[in-house]
């Protein structure tokens, strides 16, 4: 038999397939399964919307009586003549010297912290000095320091461009013209991102500020709405990726300055809950309280853990009944009827994306069970609480994830997975385990 190869092997396919009409890519595409990930970072919160210019900001001078030359040429010039005063200094020497402190320049400063960088750093300047100037002038214990209401600071939050909860969250900005333009754009948004973060930084440091120096300045009920109103800024999808330590700083002293604790955590975590309907938003959201004060210890496994009844210290018993329904294969029927697409042709593109959104739940509810587990300061009489942990682990989420080349969202479930039970059982050989674990091992 002589000939080319490729007459050996028969007829060459058409474009076409037989009996079905379909074009190669078509077949590609129906059965191919996406290459999909667990993000590293949340999806976050549509909360502050671009603002190409700051919110004009006027000051109320009607009540003001001038005590120098500088400080009447001040109130009677125009508002981007007192700008002028504030950006070159001006104003530290009108009213520093005298210890004078004017609640509508105070407050206008506070607003001004909302505009971009070259104007709110020194508003904030201004600002903490005479706060800080306020403190040192104090006599007799009477703390001389303005504290703004929760209804300035939600204003101050509007002036950055955060809406109405009811208002519906815009879509992705549409971009036309050239590479140029393109370009101009990007760096327009890099420049807003930048402004906004240092805004909320310095509002969050002087909150801070007021926090500590009166701590009874606001009420439980104000209280636990700013902490309310600070955690959805900080899920806005423009801040994602920056640090948020001035943030962290201000919710443990808010934390601090609740008086009916721990009677008001069923209060704040419910609130904080419905800050998102992402699982993994409401997991930044957890983490943004860090571990170190007694109350942000019992904030953080409480958060993932908000039940009906009595708050009390979780116990890792009712951790053990959760991780069954953390299962994939349970998470799969929870989540299944609102995801699996009618059609058969949809069938393979459907289960994957089922498959992922199962992952990536089980992977939040697991990050969860950890923050839980660490809050705790395990005790000889949770040792055997501890090592049902760990079984309940390997039996319902371990064993359950199958690896495979084209999911690459099981192999990071799986991972975090086996890094969780490596810590669970290091907290295990720290501790004691009672005399009756031994004996009844010993029975067996």
């Amino acid at each position: 038999v002589t000939g080319p190869p490729w007459q050996l092997a028969g007829p060459q396919p058409s474009s076409s397939t037989s009996g079905t009409g379909c074009q190669a890519p078509d077949l590609v595409e129906r059965f191919s399964v996406p290459l999909q990930v667990i993000p590293a970072v949340h999806p976050g919160e549509t909360v502050f919307l671009p603002r190409r210019h700051p919110v004009p900001c006027i000051l109320d001078s009607s009540q003001l009586k001038p005590r120098s030359p500088l400080e009447k040429l001040f109130l009677s010039s125009s508002p981007a003549r007192q700008l002028t005063f504030l950006r070159q200094g001006l104003l530290s020497s009108v009213y520093l010297p005298v210890g004078d402190r004017p609640m509508p320049l105070l407050r206008w400063l506070l607003q001004l912290l909302t505009w971009p960088p070259e104007t709110s750093s020194r508003a904030f300047g201004l600002l903490w000095d005479l706060s800080l100037d306020g403190l040192f002038r104090q006599s007799d214990g009477d703390t001389n320091l303005w504290c703004p209401s929760l209804q300035e600071v939600s204003a101050t939050f509007r002036s950055l461009g955060a809406h109405s909860p009811a208002l519906q969250p815009l879509g992705p900005i549409q971009h036309t013209g050239s590479e140029a333009s393109l370009s101009h754009s990007e760096q327009q948004d890099t420049f807003q991102e930048m402004a906004l973060d240092s805004s909320l930084n310095y509002i969050c440091k002087f909150l801070t500020l007021c926090a500590l120096a009166q701590p009874g300045a606001y009420t439980d009920r104000n209280l636990l709405d700013l902490i309310e109103l600070l955690c959805r800024a900080g899920l806005d999808t423009r801040l994602r990726l920056l640090p948020k330590t001035d943030l962290q700083q201000l919710l443990l002293q808010l934390l601090e300055n609740i008086r009916e604790w721990p009677g008001k955590l069923r209060q704040l975590c419910c609130a904080l809950s419905r800050a998102s309907d992402h699982h993994h938003n409401l997991l930044a959201l957890v983490q943004l309280f860090l571990d170190v004060t007694p109350r942000s210890r019992w904030v953080l496994p409480h958060l993932p853990l908000v039940s009906d009844g009595p708050l009390s210290p979780p116990q890792l018993s009712s951790l053990c009944q959760l991780l069954s329904l953390m299962r994939p294969s349970s998470l799969r029927q929870y989540l299944g009827p609102e995801t699996v697409l009618p059609g058969q042709e949809q069938q393979p593109k459907a289960s994957a994306q089922l498959d992922h959104k199962v992952c990536y739940l089980c992977h939040s509810l697991l990050t969860l069970a950890g923050v839980v587990v660490s809050c705790q300061d395990i005790t000889p009489d949770q040792w055997g609480e501890l090592q049902l942990l760990c079984t309940q682990l390997d039996r319902h989420i371990n064993t359950h994830i199958r690896e495979s080349p084209q999911a690459m969202h099981r192999t990071t479930l799986k991972d975090l997975a086996a890094q969780t039970y490596i810590r669970w059982q290091e907290l295990l050989a720290h501790c004691q385990p009672q005399a009756q674990y031994f004996s009844l091992w010993e029975g067996i």
